[in-house]
């Protein structure tokens, strides 16, 4: 029997969150020196994220779910799709003043800052200095789910939400759409790693056709987003494990010397999904594969177990990774948000259902 649609929750919830802290271990590492210290890395551990001292328990998640949390609460809040202002109201309430430099990323403190001006949310994410930059690719989950089997609203949804991080014509939030698309195509009833794939260039594809002297013809920059995963899903269709796959994907991606060089969204989330397919959406092997991928381990795994757990449930998850994660979250001083995995996954469960019920009521009012 496939995974009911509370358990696909959980598992989008629960790849997201434990890839988060297990890729953390090894974030920007080369796959050689991963393994070199592990062979495989298949276990939460202990690490230091920000150089600041404090030593995070094994288990604890980081920016990218910080990020997630504050969606959570205004989805929670008010059981339905949420905007760039719900989320921004969010902020600046729950927002532990201390995350930014030591669970989050040191912007994440300008941000709120901008925030309690009081200028529009939306007008936020034009501040942010890098346009492809993976900050809302790898935690637009929570957007995906409260749009479940609906592509359309999960696009819209990170379009609009997303322009906390970016600009609304940015590359980081195009290729936010895939994630969420994913997510949401993966909750259907009898999806598959195929299906999902399909829905991504379905409604991703951002191929324009142009007249030119010489007839009609394709134009984008650098590759269009369909294109990109094209070419890495047939250059890794080969690989039948993640040793052979980082090698293919290596090739494709190599960029050092600039900032957040490893962490382009376009270079994550083609990751995720070649990895999701060489794992078989297999939420637990497709982590492991991520988290060993090397380069930007911790939003990689996020993204790509977050897709494959929202197809597969959690069933092949360890209890202890879970619990672990739990624990861990007890323990974090810095984090925005202390509700555990199921909390957190039947919270947004609820509220979609609420949201489809109320839909379901008003349709039946209106006679159609």
């Amino acid at each position: 029997m496939g995974a009911t649609l509370r358990d696909k929750f959980f598992g989008c919830v629960c790849g997201a969150y434990i890839g988060s802290a297990m890729g953390a271990v090894v974030e920007g590492e080369p796959y050689e020196q991963t393994e070199a210290r592990f062979g495989t890395l298949d276990k939460l551990m202990p690490y230091e994220h920000y150089d600041n001292g404090w030593l995070c328990e094994a288990g604890t998640t980081e920016d990218g779910i910080e990020r997630q949390k504050m969606i959570v609460t205004a989805i929670l809040e008010k059981q339905d799709r949420v905007n760039a202002e719900d989320v921004r109201a969010i902020w600046l309430r729950d927002m532990n003043p201390l995350a930014p430099g030591n669970v989050s990323e040191p912007f994440e403190g300008t941000l709120l800052a901008m925030a309690k001006t009081g200028i529009p949310a939306r007008d936020l994410g034009k501040y942010c200095d890098y346009s492809n930059l993976v900050s809302f690719a790898r935690a637009c989950h929570p957007v995906g789910l409260i749009n479940a089997g609906d592509e359309r609203g999960a696009k819209e949804d990170v379009m609009e939400v997303g322009q906390l991080y970016q600009t609304s014509n940015s590359k980081g939030l195009k290729w936010a759409c895939v994630t969420a698309v994913a997510i949401a195509a993966a909750t259907r009833p009898g999806a598959t790693v195929d299906s999902v794939i399909q829905a991504i260039y379905d409604h991703c594809n951002e191929r324009q056709v142009v007249e030119g002297r010489d007839g009609w013809y394709p134009r984008w920059a650098g590759l269009d987003i369909a294109e990109e995963i094209e070419q890495a899903l047939a250059a890794t269709k080969h690989c039948t494990n993640f040793r052979e796959l980082r090698v293919e994907l290596n090739k494709l991606y190599f960029a050092y010397g600039l900032p957040y060089s490893q962490a382009f969204a376009n270079e994550i989330v083609t990751r995720a999904i070649c990895t999701f397919k060489m794992a078989g959406g297999d939420v637990k092997q497709t982590m492991i594969a991520a988290v060993n991928l090397g380069r930007d381990t911790d939003c990689a795994a996020a993204v790509a177990a977050g897709i494959a757990g929202a197809l597969s449930g959690a069933e092949s998850l360890p209890k202890e990774w879970i619990e672990q994660v739990d624990y861990a979250t007890t323990l974090n001083p810095y984090t925005n948000s202390k509700r555990t995995l199921k909390e957190t996954a039947d919270g947004l469960f609820e509220a979609y259902k609420a949201r489809l019920h109320r839909a379901g009521a008003l349709a039946a009012y209106m006679g159609v």
